[in-house]
């Protein structure tokens, strides 16, 4: 807006602006200014809207996928305590019950498993110490001895005597009288060897073997008690019972 001024004169009134502006007059430098707030203004508003828009949109595909899944409870199973418990009365047998019984004479030595102990087949349970019988074993290997030593001079005499006969040197009679020697020898060798087989078993039954998979459930004898062979004064020297089903 431009300012005017009123000058009056003697004959006329003559109105004149205040700074009038020049022709060629420029504009201000600072008026681009609040266009360029404008726009900037304008920009960021736009720019906040998508952008919230665009947040918007990925928030609910997000919900839209967790939604579309479904939801399952697991539970697991525990076994929970008896409600009430009923006591029943019963016996509880072996299957298959088996006393074992001494096969030599002597004193129990040393025993192994105690009763309820469970025990192998052909594990070893007792050891009973026979010197009667180990001192007869040793004897009949003794005897057995000699007659070897026997059986081996009548072999080398009969061969002998088999070739002087056959040179005319010795006599029909004296040879056989060398074979004869041979074969009682011989057979004195083969009465000792089973005498002496005889003894190695009696020693070897002198440990006491498990005879099946099982427990022992009783004991009639303890360590130095005397042990008869087969006597009915000892028949439960061990009892084993095999591991199995009850009836």
């Amino acid at each position: 807006m431009t300012n005017f001024e009123i000058k009056e004169t003697e004959n006329s009134v003559e109105i004149v602006p205040l700074n009038p502006k020049p022709e060629n007059a420029r504009p201000s430098q600072h008026s681009w200014v609040m266009p360029v707030i404008v726009g900037v203004a304008v920009l960021a508003v736009l720019v906040f809207g998508i952008r919230s828009r665009l947040t918007a949109e990925a928030s609910l595909r997000t919900v839209t996928a967790q939604m579309a899944v479904p939801s399952v409870s697991v539970v697991r199973p525990k076994p929970a305590a008896p409600a009430q418990e009923i006591i029943l009365p019963g016996n509880m047998q072996p299957f298959i019950s088996s006393p074992v019984y001494a096969r030599t004479d002597g004193y129990l030595k040393k025993w192994y498993f105690d009763i309820g102990a469970h025990v192998k087949a052909g594990q070893l349970l007792a050891t009973i110490q026979s010197p009667e019988i180990d001192e007869q074993l040793s004897q009949a290997r003794s005897t057995l001895a000699t007659a070897q030593a026997n059986l081996n001079l009548a072999e080398i005499t009969k061969t002998r005597y088999e070739a002087m006969f056959q040179k005319h040197a010795v006599a029909q009679q004296d040879r056989d009288n060398a074979e004869g020697t041979y074969s009682a020898n011989k057979a004195m060798v083969d009465a000792d060897m089973a005498n002496v087989r005889h003894y190695e078993a009696l020693v070897s039954f002198e440990k006491v073997y498990a005879p099946f998979d099982g427990v022992i459930t009783a004991r009639n004898t303890d360590i130095g008690d005397l042990i008869n062979s087969g006597s009915s004064s000892t028949p439960k020297t061990a009892r084993a019972t095999r591991s199995g089903p009850t009836r």
